[in-house]
């Protein structure tokens, strides 16, 4: 298993936020931190601000911060979130599934109930256990910030 880069990065924009909270950020800081592109953050901001997880502020001053509380986004959920466009498998495709086994293949329930208990034990971890204490990630996060 491996998570898509797109997950990788919005788990790195909300540790990002979380260390600075309840500060404000910019998305060029996130960034520079975490060796992205402008772009890919800005799609990545919008996916997890339409969530409710980051709110989005306007003009001079303005960026990103946590939509909620660090104790309330499970990692899980961000992760369904982020990765439900990308499909596990070929046969879990609906639009793009050319396997020919598939009305026959069993692995297709075997590697959802797999997926399913993966995110459910990511549902036990919030960001606040992710950043909390966590010294060495303050450290490399950290930001002058404006007030929210």
């Amino acid at each position: 298993m491996r998570l898509t880069m797109r997950a990788n990065l919005a788990m790195r924009v909300l540790m990002q936020c979380a260390v600075n909270h309840p500060g404000v950020i910019r998305a060029s800081d996130v960034a520079g931190a975490c060796n992205a592109s402008a772009n890919h953050v800005a799609q990545v901001v919008s996916q997890l601000a339409a969530a409710g997880y980051l709110r989005t502020l306007r003009g001079r001053g303005g960026g990103i911060a946590l939509g909620r509380p660090a104790e309330d986004i499970p990692v899980g959920q961000v992760l369904r979130l982020i990765e439900r466009e990308v499909p596990f498998a070929e046969c879990m495709d609906g639009d793009q599934n050319t396997c020919p086994l598939s009305a026959v293949c069993r692995l297709k329930g075997a590697l959802c109930r797999a997926l399913d208990a993966f995110f459910a034990e990511l549902e036990t971890v919030s960001l606040a256990d992710l950043v909390r204490e966590n010294t060495g990630l303050a450290d490399i996060l950290s930001c002058r910030l404006a007030p929210a």
